[in-house]
């Protein structure tokens, strides 16, 4: 494969893997390796796509599948992540309270509701990556955005008061 293409390829689906797999690892370390480990796996096969859209759906699809086998891993039960040891610090991310309430839902609706608003999946080609149906998606994204909907209510910076106008 040429270098071009390579660097092609890291520029364009490199922060999607990462984002995919630190959704579902939630450690930046190994949602690093699982990026890694994707990008190796395409250069190093010779598939070839009918389109932009059956590439980034393959890639999607290896990562998601690769956050599952290293879910599934003894070495993942048996780790602790490296921002539980107390004598490093761990860089800080910018810190979003929408952000922060995503992570906390399941997995399935974090992963659903990445793909349909980050990613600007249809609810079918969602349905196709996950390989569940329309309907499940769909009620995926709909628990999502309710359960998101209760815990952003809760916090009183996004009440407004009566009469107030939105800035």
């Amino acid at each position: 494969m040429e270098e071009k293409e390579a660097r092609r390829i890291l520029e364009t689906y490199a922060d999607m893997i990462l984002r995919i797999s630190y959704s579902y690892l939630r450690q930046t370390y190994d949602a690093e390796d699982i990026c890694q480990n994707v990008i190796l796996k395409y250069l190093s096969s010779h598939q070839r796509f009918d389109s932009r859209e059956h590439e980034k759906a393959w890639i999607i699809r290896t990562t998601i599948n690769a956050c599952k086998d290293l879910r599934k891993s003894a070495f993942f039960g048996k780790t602790i992540g490296l921002d539980a040891l107390p004598e490093r610090a761990v860089p800080e991310e910018p810190v979003s309270v929408l952000t922060e309430e995503i992570k906390k839902l399941p997995a399935n609706y974090r992963i659903s509701i990445h793909l349909f608003y980050y990613e600007g999946y249809t609810i079918k080609e969602i349905a196709q990556i996950l390989g569940k149906r329309e309907t499940v998606v769909t009620n995926y994204l709909s628990r999502g955005r309710k359960r998101l909907k209760d815990s952003l209510s809760k916090d009183s910076r996004f009440f407004l008061k009566e009469g107030e106008a939105y800035e």
